[in-house]
This record gives C-alpha cells, structure tokens and sequence, in this order.
C-alpha cells in the first residue's frame, strides 16, 4: 500500500517560499501522477498543482500559476512544490495524492485537481502565511 508523506510545512511571512516535499517508502513516485491539494480553514480541498507520469507536464491552478513549481526529483523519487511570493490566502493544509504504479493497467492519462482522480493521500503538510 502506497502510503504518501508530505514535509517542508511552516510557517511563513506573506511574500515568502516554501518548498512542500512528497515522498513514498518503498515507493518509486515517477511511477505515479501526482496532485497536490489545500484545504483552507473551513473550505472544501482544491487542486492547486499537479504533474503527470508519462511526460512530467505540470499543470497549475490559476492562482498560483507564476508563483508555484511542481517538480520530481528522480533520484530521490520525490515530488516538490516550490511556491514563492505567498500570500495569507495560500494558507490551509497541504496535501499530496498519487495515482498509477509501476504495474498499473490502464496507466492513468495526465494528471488532474479532481480529487477523485487520485487513489492514495497523504497525511498533509500545514502551511500558515502570515500577513
């Protein structure tokens, strides 16, 4: 079972960085399209980023498009995010969601900000940008 751990959560001043990491034991990520969501204080989860498996193209939502890099590092088979220039209303919980694997049949196409896209989540990384 594909068990996701995201880290590199803080807090921050607004026009700040972070970088979120995602990472799975025993798991290789560059099998997986992966999608990184927040959750807001009192707010449904959103996408915000996401990166598909077969060509790594990435895709953002419109308010963090020019701010934030989604990116895998293949030797650490990893996935980060990478956002600059935060604001108050980038604070919620960060989560990441995979979906794929090495032996999946069909492999999924792309990547997506529906949630149910993704079949494994992780535990979330918070993240509070302070005005």
């Amino acid at each position: 079972q594909l068990q996701l751990v995201e880290s590199g959560g803080g807090l921050v001043q607004s026009g700040g960085s972070l970088r979120l990491s995602c990472e799975a034991s025993n798991f290789n990520l560059n099998y997986y399209a992966i999608g990184w969501f927040r959750q807001a204080p009192g707010k449904e989860r959103e996408g915000v980023a996401c990166i598909s498996r077969k060509d790594d193209i990435p895709y953002y939502e419109s308010r963090v498009k020019g701010r934030s890099t989604i990116s895998r590092d293949n030797a650490k088979k990893t996935v980060s995010l990478q956002m600059s220039n935060l604001r108050p209303d980038d604070t919620g919980v960060y989560y990441c969601a995979a979906v794929g694997g090495e032996y999946a049949n069909p492999t999924p196409w792309g990547c997506s900000h529906q949630i149910s896209f993704y079949d494994y989540w992780g535990q979330g990384t918070q993240v509070t940008v302070s005005s």
